[in-house]
């Protein structure tokens, strides 16, 4: 009916029946814009070409078994079909299945997350631990049931029979194995860290049945081992993000098995060829030795050992002598320096005039009388001679010869006279002016 008036409910209802009627399913090609994941894990970006861009939705049971991650800018096709949003009157593409345009999903998912571990740096060859030469305890991490575990094995038993291996059996495709592996080698960490040296891996198959061991799980599970880890995934012409994380890659299960160990033939032979060259040492070591020894014991000092003494005896003689002389010389020299010095010394003793006939003269204080001024008769004074002492009594003073007039006897004013100073009376003793 023309004249029919429709509310925005059923509008938008019709709208979206036309809209899945006509577009229940179909492929789109696209670029990725405004990609975002949200908390409820869907997923929301948009699909656009050169001039068009369509809204786009991937809910969390689809989205959950995506191989890759999408990313902005990235070529995609997109299965799904067309429907509205009836609360904005938006149309958008309900997608049930995303792929790589150009590139599968899991050449992609591969590709992104070994980027991703590289630039984290658990590819660099620096953190990468050196295998040990001789393993006494091994580890492997592989399928119970698989050919893997039966060639290394038997690549082990037959190279070097009498070495401790544990196994950890696990899962190694499908759901639930990658959560096997990594768990495995963590309890292997855990339980046996004794262990020399582990081996993880599978045989071949394709890149689904290998998927396990590309998974970012497993590789930061290997990454974090303290045990040192050789991956051994498939065939030689296949690589997986395990052998670039692990220590070392070999390119089978049996080539793990042969670089892990030496055979005993191996060791025999290095073993042989050490002691081989071990006596070659030790046959130049006691030549060189013997000649010396002959050398040494062909030497004049072994034939006549006195002539050693001869050149020693005559330098210590010469030694003992010229030791003597210049001791002879230098107490000489000593001699003289005292005899001036004690000659110095007893021109210099208030003793030594005494000698000449002088006296000193003493009051009964003990005081030397240095002027009869000071004396009156029956006064007592102490001589001393050269040679002994005597005892003598003032008989009579005279007063002392004309000089300078004492400060206490001179006349009036004549304390403020120039003083004259009186000249030290000369002697006869060399250097000495004043005997008292």
């Amino acid at each position: 009916m023309a004249d029919r008036v429709y509310t925005v409910s059923e509008l938008s209802r019709g709208v979206k029946t036309l809209l899945e009627a006509s577009f229940r399913e179909l492929w789109v090609e696209g670029e990725i814009s405004g990609y975002k994941l949200s908390a409820a894990g869907h997923i929301y970006f948009d699909l656009k070409d050169a001039s068009s861009n369509i809204s786009a939705v991937m809910f969390r049971g689809p989205a959950s078994g995506l191989k890759f991650e999408p990313q902005n800018g990235l070529l995609v096709r997109a299965r799904g079909g067309v429907t509205t949003y009836d609360k904005q009157s938006k149309y958008q593409l309900m997608v049930k299945e995303l792929v790589p345009a150009g590139i599968g999903p899991l050449q992609l998912a591969f590709e992104q997350l070994k980027k991703k571990l590289q630039d984290e740096g658990l590819f660099d060859p620096a953190r990468k631990r050196p295998i040990p030469a001789l393993p006494q305890k091994i580890g492997v991490v592989t399928s119970p049931t698989g050919a893997a575990i039966r060639d290394i094995l038997s690549v082990l038993g037959r190279r070097y029979a009498n070495l401790h291996i544990i196994i950890a059996p696990v899962k190694v495709q499908g759901a639930g194995s990658k959560e096997d592996i990594a768990q495995a080698i963590r309890d292997l960490n855990a339980g046996f860290p004794d262990i020399d040296v582990m081996l993880v891996g599978r045989g071949g198959g394709s890149m689904e049945d290998l998927w396990s061991f590309n998974e970012e799980l497993v590789a930061r599970a290997i990454a974090g081992s303290k045990i040192p880890v050789i991956s051994c995934v498939g065939h030689e012409t296949d690589f997986t993000i395990a052998d670039f994380v692990a220590d070392l890659r070999a390119a089978t299960p049996s080539a793990a098995a042969e670089l892990v160990v030496k055979s005993k033939v191996e060791l025999a032979a290095n073993i042989a060829q050490l002691e081989k060259r071990l006596l070659q040492s030790l046959r130049i070591y006691y030549e060189n030795l013997s000649g010396r020894f002959l050398r040494l014991a062909g030497h004049r000092a072994f034939r006549d050992p006195l002539t050693l003494l001869e050149r020693p005896t005559q330098r210590l003689d010469q030694a003992v002598e010229g030791l003597f002389e210049a001791s002879g010389e230098r107490l000489r020299r000593a001699a003289e320096r005292l005899n001036l010095q004690s000659h110095k010394l007893t021109a210099l003793s208030p003793l030594f005039p005494l000698r000449k006939g002088y006296a000193i003269v003493k009051d009964v204080a003990g005081k030397a009388v240095r002027s009869a001024a000071g004396l009156k008769a029956g006064d007592r004074l102490d001589l001393r001679f050269a040679e002994g002492r005597a005892g003598a009594e003032v008989i009579e003073t005279s007063a002392p010869a004309a000089g300078p007039a004492r400060a206490a006897d001179a006349p009036s004013g004549a304390a403020d006279a120039p003083k004259k100073t009186a000249k030290p009376k000369k002697t006869d003793i060399p250097g000495q002016e004043t005997l008292w």
